[in-house]
């Protein structure tokens, strides 16, 4: 797709007088750009226009922004009056994202964060600087002060680079007689390494967790004085990979154990993959040559209430990806649930699971027709929209999934059952055109009924894939940023650190504290992987022995100063 460009808002009088004023007087500058921009909207719907894949309504979401997908919101658009709302209402909410349980939702506060929400500060304890714990009272000179279990919080902050430096100057004396040169000691724990530890994880996190590009964050480095030139941010971020590499192993196993699993991929450009010379891997014989398409495949698995997201970039579909990741799956457990839409591609062919397509996908196609068909979408929308607000009473309740599962059986079950006859009837009596837009959305719901109703026989299925398609806006953040990986060296690292970093994410773990944790102590990472995953690696760094001096394990990536090789990202 053509990449966009800015929105300005202009009346069709108004261009046709600025046209008009061109023929008789030189325009302004502000005009010229108003007319430059008009003429650029023409070429770039033209362009659009052209590309086979360009549809009507997805012209409209390109030009105008995307909509919210709300029930309500949806039928207002289209004129609809919401007629249900008031049982919606009644049992707990107008759509699925209102409270479930009837409750009414939380007052907005002020907006501002608490003092709890600033971990990562600096905190500093101030004493009093006259009274103390005990004593007497300097206001009645007979009470006793006593220390308050909250202190007063002064919140202070202060603008740094993302990149700091210290710069030591190191004494140097030498004597006049011999000649003999004795420079001071640097202070106790600078380390020996140019670049510390923490350098490499918070590039990492500022590239592949933040969608800054290396250039960009070249020019921001320069802006403060402390260069950090693109070369070397991409040899710090690759040695650091290749140290941390067994976590992602680790990682790829536990989610080959998951009791769900979630896939879909998204389009990405890997400029060596481009090239006719390495477009295809003639030791791969999964890949057929004449496949051009690169993808970055998202898996978002579910264990023992944990959830991992991984990421893989190259010619490979998200079913493939999933194949590979399900290969160390134990012998002894039994398929898992796989969620996904309903593209082919997303199947893990040569393995066995228990298949379960998105309705959200569904449901979305009802939402694109609802102005040319309000009252037929209306109910569906309307039915789908109790189930979803069931399955979010299951989720505030903390249900397991047999209660989740035995919870839409007596809800969600007779609803669509419902719906399922009345969509049925649509087409079988000729109520609606099978080619027509609304035909098609009853016929991609009825077509794919079974996975698609999963959550009413299998316990701790999920209604839709969203989990993966939220986990996906990483790669899209950096493609979007970054346009491109060069490698496929750059994007294996860059599928490394997203995965690493949104499990983080998931898991409510601080990732920058996680990255340099396992720079730390790659030793022990490489003895025992599953000790520092996101979710337990503070339980293994507290259980090591204290008297363990890190120092030798604290160097950062051995990158040489002055590092001129392009980076491969």
């Amino acid at each position: 797709m053509v990449p966009t460009i800015p929105r300005i808002e202009l009346r069709m009088d108004d261009l046709e007088r600025l046209v008009e004023r061109a023929r008789h007087t030189p325009l302004s500058d502000d005009e010229y750009d108003t007319l430059k921009a008009a003429i650029h909207t023409l070429g770039y719907v033209a362009q659009l226009v052209e590309e086979k894949g360009t549809t009507l309504a997805g012209l409209r979401q390109m030009l105008f922004g995307a909509r919210t997908e709300k029930t309500r919101d949806v039928l207002k658009r289209a004129g609809v009056d919401d007629t249900e709302k008031t049982t919606a209402k009644a049992s707990g909410g107008d759509d699925a994202s209102a409270s479930p349980t009837g409750r009414e939702p939380a007052a907005r506060g002020h907006g501002r964060h608490g003092v709890e929400a600033y971990e990562g500060a600096i905190h500093v304890e101030v004493p009093h600087a006259h009274v103390k714990h005990g004593d007497r009272c300097p206001e009645c000179a007979q009470g006793t002060v006593y220390r308050q279990r909250e202190p007063g919080v002064l919140v202070r902050m202060v603008g740094q680079a993302p990149i700091a430096a210290t710069v030591y100057a190191l004494e140097k004396l030498r004597c006049h007689l011999c000649g003999e040169l004795f420079t001071a000691d640097p202070p106790p724990g600078v380390g020996s390494e140019k670049y510390d530890t923490t350098t490499g994880a918070m590039v990492a996190l500022l590239k592949y967790g933040s969608g800054m590009p290396f250039h960009r964050l070249e020019r921001l480095q320069a802006h403060v004085q402390i260069p950090l030139p693109a070369s070397t941010q991409w040899e710090i971020v690759a040695d650091t990979a290749t140290r941390i590499q067994p976590a992602l192993k680790e990682l790829i196993r536990q989610a080959a154990q998951g009791e769900v699993l979630h896939n879909d991929d998204t389009s990405m450009t890997v400029l060596g993959l481009r090239s006719e010379s390495t477009a295809h891997d003639p030791t791969d014989d999964a890949i057929s040559p004449d496949r051009t398409g690169i993808f970055t495949s998202g898996i978002l698995a579910t264990r023992d209430g944990h959830r991992i997201a991984l990421f893989f970039t190259g010619r490979r579909h998200a079913g493939e990806n999933l194949a590979r990741v399900l290969a160390e799956r134990a012998a002894d457990l039994g398929p898992p649930i796989q969620m996904c839409d309903a593209l082919s591609r997303n199947l893990p062919k040569p393995l066995a699971v228990i298949l379960g397509h998105c309705l959200a996908h569904a449901r979305r196609r009802f939402v694109d027709v609802t102005p040319s068909f309000p009252a037929e979408c209306r109910h569906v929308l309307a039915t789908l929209r109790e189930v979803y607000r069931a399955d979010a009473q299951a989720r505030d309740q903390g249900l397991s999934p047999d209660e989740r599962l035995a919870l839409h059986r007596a809800q969600s079950a007779a609803l669509m059952e419902q719906l399922h006859a009345w969509l049925t009837d649509q087409i079988e009596a000729r109520r609606v055109e099978p080619n027509s837009g609304l035909g098609q959305a009853i016929a991609y719901l009825t077509n794919h009924w079974s996975p698609l109703t999963l959550f009413l026989r299998q316990p701790g299925a999920p209604l839709d894939n969203n989990l993966c398609e939220r986990a996906l806006k990483k790669a899209i953040l950096h493609r979007k940023n970054a346009l491109f990986y060069k490698t496929s060296n750059g994007a294996h690292v860059g599928d490394l650190f997203m995965s690493l970093i949104h499990t983080c994410e998931l898991e409510g773990v601080n990732p920058f504290d996680y990255l340099t944790a396992l720079q730390r102590h790659t030793p022990a990472l490489h003895e025992a992987p599953a000790a520092w995953m996101p979710w337990n690696y503070r339980q293994t760094l507290q259980s090591l022995d204290a008297s363990t001096d890190p120092a030798p394990l604290a160097a950062g990536p051995r990158v040489a100063h002055g590092a001129s090789r392009s980076p491969a990202h």
